[in-house]
């Protein structure tokens, strides 16, 4: 590459025109922790460390997840500590999940790390109607250190990864989700694996679309439900959730955008106009304006409960595989029980199967729904309820 200093060979980790710095430089390392503080100086409160974990180069290594990277992290954090007490560093590390969670350190890494398992078993979820899966990793996730959290998300600015899947699903299963996006419209970026043979790495389709049904291609109305569902479950999870605007607008395929540029991740990178944005959020019947004003819906009831803060526990109620129940109780403040139907087929759930919250009770309040239910609570096809005690 052409350099100041003339052509010079340097390193770029994911495209040629990222190239990668050399933090073992003293002076590097004084210029980006100024870049840092400038952030902070300019009002940011949370630091996302994009790729963390390919920061640190040497020789002989794969150059991933290696201690001085995780040395580097625990630095930025001590000096954001004294300097701003109360901001936040957040690690993005797209990997299995135990990589993932390293970046907690012992509690003096990250205070946020990107809950990366959960868009893809969402996806797998939904279209497989079984919460099988999300049951076994809900069941076998560790809570993080103390003041830190997981963030909650199920779609972002890139596609969606399904590394942090290895060992949770099979390589089958993972191939025919990849199919079931190609159904959808989406697109599937590949890795080579370590015997050659190319691998799903990134699956390359907005969220909302994402959730369409192959077998309902065309019914907006279904495909909204699935979605919604998608998000009532990340919203009742512990941790914070982190919501991409695409997913507040019920976005669509950018297909114009990667014939445009050539990237695959594109797909989920369109740019609304504002005129027509405010006319679709006008419109009582447009989709965006339905998913939009659920979800807005959605997050105002969230925020009124306790249950739902981020370190309060969550119990995972062992149910039948049609259902996904969780249980979240609050320090201080009401129990919610969340209760989602992941399957088209209506559901039947008596408040006895819901856990000790609410076996003895024969009515409960559903914070979504706004109204009383019990003893047996009906699902419809994809709904979802947050049963309050």
């Amino acid at each position: 590459m052409q350099t100041v200093a003339g052509q010079r060979w340097v390193w770029t980790t994911f495209s040629a025109d990222q190239v990668d710095l050399n933090y073992a430089n003293p002076d590097v390392l004084m210029e980006m922790i100024d870049v840092l503080l400038g952030y902070v100086a300019n009002g940011a409160v949370i630091i996302r460390l994009d790729a963390i974990a390919y920061l640190w180069k040497e020789i002989g290594t794969s150059c991933i997840n290696l201690p001085q990277t995780h040395e580097m992290v625990k630095l930025l954090r001590d000096i954001l500590e004294y300097m701003a007490p109360g901001t936040l560093v957040l690690t993005e590390t797209n990997l299995p999940h135990e990589q993932n969670i390293s970046y907690f350190g012992n509690g003096d890494e990250a205070h946020l790390v990107y809950q990366f398992t959960l868009p893809p078993l969402l996806l797998h979820t939904l279209h497989a109607g079984s919460s099988s899966s999300l049951q076994q990793w809900v069941r076998d996730l560790a809570p993080p250190p103390e003041g830190c959290s997981f963030l909650n998300f199920t779609a972002s600015h890139d596609g969606i990864g399904v590394r942090p899947l290895e060992g949770l699903l099979s390589d089958v299963e993972i191939g025919r989700l990849a199919d079931t996006v190609r159904a959808c419209g989406g697109l599937v970026s590949s890795r080579t694996g370590a015997d050659g043979s190319e691998q799903p790495y990134e699956l390359n389709i907005t969220y909302f679309d994402a959730m369409k049904d192959p077998d309902r291609p065309d019914d907006i109305s279904w495909q909204a439900l699935r979605f919604l569902c998608s998000q009532i479950i990340m919203l009742g999870l512990r941790g914070i959730p982190g919501i991409y605007f695409h997913s507040l607008t019920a976005t669509r395929n950018n297909y114009d955008g990667v014939a445009a540029t050539g990237m695959n991740r594109t797909i989920n990178r369109g740019r609304w106009r504002d005129d027509e944005l405010r006319n679709l959020l006008a419109s009582r019947e447009s989709t965006t304006a339905r998913v939009f004003r659920s979800y807005v819906d959605l997050i105002r009831k969230r925020a009124h409960e306790p249950a739902f803060h981020p370190d309060a526990p969550q119990e995972l109620v062992e149910s039948r595989e049609e259902i996904f129940v969780l249980v979240r109780r609050p320090e201080k403040g009401r129990t919610i029980t969340c209760v989602h139907n992941v399957t088209g087929r209506r559901q039947e759930v008596g408040l006895k199967e819901l856990g000790p919250a609410l076996s003895r009770r024969k009515r409960v309040w559903d914070c979504i729904g706004g109204e009383k239910v019990g003893p047996v609570v009906y699902l419809e096809p994809y709904q979802c309820c947050w049963l309050a005690t």
